[in-house]
């Protein structure tokens, strides 16, 4: 099946994240609403002008990818499927401001164990683990080998050069232009769905789907046509993504007080 330009947003948005299943087809549905069942995305009746008027689906995708791709910056936050190739499952819990300068700053989490704290300003990562995430992270190691590093890092801003082995793919996900970068190089034949609101911003919803599973996306219908809120109702890869703050500064700046350097410890 070939790739729809909002699914192929949605595979290189939510690459890191697990989000890999929208890949499409025609859609032949009824052009009803499906959404996963969010509170912050509510059907509502058109009784104005109607969004788009007189554009297929296909053509309102195409300037939702133009709009999202042209953002200086976005946030990106969502809970979904670990997609990782150990095949372990779990979910990943992802909150991230990031700009096409490679700058961003959030937090993310895997499986609800613990939390790390994630700043990349200029050529320098910034991470900050808890107890639990270390922990989570270092399944099967020796105890008193993570005991040591939970003494050395919980807590404690930490700091690694973007271009090293360790942190270069960490760098990679900060970079707008990287996790939306193959976003435009696909046609679309996405159909129409109904008016709502995401977050207050009303919006169109557009259909995809790949074999029995569905995708809903959710594009503004006010401004710029951004694309706002993906939703997978698929049954293995269940998760949503908003996106939200685009054009927007990142607050990416040093961590004050104590930073631990991890390149010169691991020299």
């Amino acid at each position: 099946m070939r790739r729809t330009a909002l699914a192929a947003l949605c595979i290189t948005a939510a690459a890191t994240v697990g989000l890999t299943g929208c890949q499409s087809g025609q859609d032949k549905s009824d052009g009803k609403a499906r959404t996963s069942g969010s509170s912050s995305a509510s059907s509502t009746p058109s009784k104005a002008k109607e969004p788009f008027a007189g554009l297929t689906g296909a053509e309102i995708a195409d300037r939702a990818v133009e709009a999202t791709t042209g953002a200086s910056s976005l946030r990106m936050k969502g809970d979904v499927p670990d997609g990782g190739s150990d095949g372990s499952g779990g979910t990943i819990k992802i909150d991230m401001a990031l700009n096409k300068q490679g700058e961003c700053a959030g937090t993310m989490s895997v499986g609800g164990q613990g939390k790390a704290d994630l700043i990349k300003v200029g050529d320098t990562v910034y991470m900050k683990y808890d107890e639990a995430f270390l922990r989570a992270q270092s399944k099967g190691e020796k105890k008193s080998d993570v005991d040591a590093g939970v003494a050395l890092l919980a807590g404690k801003w930490t700091k690694m050069s973007a271009k090293g082995e360790d942190a270069k793919d960490i760098a990679s996900f900060c970079d707008l232009d990287t996790v939306l970068g193959e976003a435009d190089d696909a046609d679309s034949d996405a159909s129409r769905g109904k008016a709502t609101t995401v977050d207050g911003t009303p919006a169109i919803t557009l259909h995809e789907r790949d074999g029995k599973d569905r995708y809903t996306l959710y594009v503004a219908t006010e401004g710029k046509p951004y694309l706002l809120r993906v939703d997978s109702a698929s049954a293995s890869d269940p998760g949503t993504l908003t996106f939200s703050e685009y054009d927007k500064p990142v607050p990416a700046q040093k961590p004050s007080g104590e930073i631990l350097d991890l390149d010169a410890l691991g020299a």
